[in-house]
């Protein structure tokens, strides 16, 4: 290249921002949020710093799982919009300097699906191996011993014909058939669909999951499965061998990337493992650009576990600006709620995000995090989830609406009912009350989110993790640049001096390696050698 500077993907180091559209913002006043509601607040997401959208599904769908099962992947559904709506969207986003990202759901349809409806209704139709069918197993029950992320059996009788039909899910979320070129085809025109009107990349979802073990052979039991424990007890009683993680995912991903790259898009995986050497191969080859490491969203705050989780993905993909971290999204109760509620759990979470933030990769907050939102509170009347009908297991609380400005539904809505309950929030947990102040949880994670853009090394170059005396210290290191957590119950000394560039708890100046960082806080100083 006769010496010219490689330019680097526009997605690297970028910072990004979940958007789960029911909650964030409603324009017509009907409860739910919608795509006007998001181009209405745009302003706050480009505030707080962030580069890339991530939008969660809006196509028409019967919304059984809230849009996850959908029936057309081409359209919006009413309740969000229209298409001109969503056209009118990326433009403003791009008007934001904004670039945005759109949910891919291909390891499953809705049971609406005119895919699945011709299946049903024609077993010797094109459309039957459009899905995953086996007659019943050699006791009439179901083809093999797989369980769904949901609990309960992965299969469901279509009576009509006999046969079984797989689903990871719901049972109105039958699983596509990702052997059948068919429905690869399919899924070229629906990608180009959506990069024509201007979007600029996909969040692939169930990435782990799409292709299924061509013999669909039992997976190894672990653990006594119980139909009545919870999903995940239900889960882990298998290993996990033939129904997820096949490596002919890659070339899937592969296919999409090449079409991506023909708009300077990009695609990230929902690469939800959580063994670092599995993220590490989903990462390999000319496949996904991106992939989410959820394990820092299933750990305690302890030392050793946020080591463990940071350190080992870090090591394992061989490009690290290739993960995505996360502690918060749509699907999990929000940080603070995890880590102890209350200011403590909202300390404890910004201090395992600046970590995050000072990893290579690109981080995503998920909407409300900024405002050290913990979970709402939901009445048993009001639950929508559907695998939610245990409060513990609900993820009602991380998806109720942001609560933008005192007054009638703080602001969500013009409506004084909305889809889901506000969960008991105050003014002081509104966007614009924390606006104006310069300690609130809002100042102190776009003052993270800067620190991220104008410090190039976190960005680039290697991570080099440190030892400390006191166990209860995180301690990496990132050129001149030294990250310390104190994940301990008391104040620990911080180990290096230098000039503090972000504090947890707006410490400035400079520091010694005797100053003591208290409890549940995070420093990143620079060092002079």
């Amino acid at each position: 290249m006769n010496g010219a500077e490689i330019s680097q993907p526009w997605w690297k180091g970028a910072i990004g921002y979940e958007v789960y559209v029911r909650s964030f913002s409603d324009a017509n006043g009907d409860g739910v949020g919608d795509l006007k509601g998001v181009a209405d607040r745009l302003d706050h997401i480009a505030d707080l710093g962030a580069d890339v959208i991530w939008l969660t599904p809006f196509y028409p769908s019967p919304m059984v799982d809230m849009g996850y099962d959908v029936s057309d992947y081409c359209g919006v559904d009413p309740l969000f919009g229209s298409l001109e709506d969503f056209d009118e969207l990326i433009e403003a986003v791009r008007s934001h300097s904004l670039r945005l990202v759109i949910d891919l759901v291909p390891n499953h349809c809705s049971n609406r699906h005119m895919w699945f409806q011709a299946a049903i209704a024609d077993p010797q139709g094109p459309y039957r191996d459009y899905f995953i069918w086996r007659d019943p197993g050699p006791d009439g029950g179901p083809p093999n011993n797989w369980v769904g992320y949901f609990g309960g059996s992965a299969w469901s009788l279509d009576p009509a014909s006999g046969q079984y039909y797989l689903h990871l899910f719901l049972p109105e979320q039958p699983d596509l058939n990702w052997r059948n070129p068919a429905v690869v085809d399919e899924f070229d025109e629906i990608i180009r669909f959506w990069l024509d009107r201007g979007v600029d990349g996909f969040r692939v979802d169930v990435a782990q999951a799409l292709v299924k073990d061509l013999e669909l052979r039992d997976n190894p039991q672990v653990a006594p499965w119980v139909p009545d424990a919870t999903r995940w007890e239900q889960w882990e009683a298998f290993e996990h061998r033939y129904d997820v993680n096949q490596i002919e995912s890659l070339d899937l991903f592969a296919r999409w990337r090449q079409i991506a790259a023909e708009y300077d898009a990009v695609i990230i995986g929902e690469t939800y493992v959580l063994e670092p050497e599995t993220l590490a191969q989903m990462l390999r080859g000319d496949g996904l650009d991106l992939g989410f490491w959820f394990k820092p969203m299933s750990i305690d705050i302890a030392a050793e576990e946020i080591r463990e989780a940071l350190r080992g993905p870090i090591e394992a993909v061989a490009d690290p600006s290739m993960i995505s971290f996360v502690i918060s999204s749509h699907d999990e109760p929000r940080p603070p709620t995890r880590f102890g509620g209350g200011d403590l759990g909202r300390r404890r979470a910004l201090m395992l995000s600046t970590l995050l933030f000072c990893l290579p990769g690109v981080p995503f907050l998920y909407q409300g995090e900024e405002l050290g939102l913990v979970d709402g509170i939901v009445a048993e009347d009001r639950r929508a989830d559907p695998v939610g009908a245990d409060v513990s297991l609900s993820r009602d609380g991380c998806r109720t609406p942001i609560p933008w400005e005192p007054g009638v539904s703080f602001g969500f809505s013009a409506s004084e009912v909305t889809w889901l309950p506000d969960g008991g929030r105050t003014d002081a947990d509104t966007a614009k009350v924390q606006r104006s102040d310069d300690r609130s949880w809002l100042a102190r994670y776009r003052a993270l989110v800067a620190l991220r853009r104008r410090e190039p090394e976190l960005v680039d170059g290697p991570v080099v993790w440190l030892d400390h005396d006191n166990p209860a210290l995180v301690a990496f290191r990132r050129g001149t640049v030294v990250v310390v957590a104190n994940t301990g119950d008391d104040r620990g000394a911080v180990g290096w001096s230098g000039d503090v560039l972000y504090s947890t708890v707006g410490l400035g100046g400079s520091v010694s390696s005797s100053t003591e960082l208290e409890p549940a806080s995070t420093i990143v100083i620079r060092i002079s050698n």
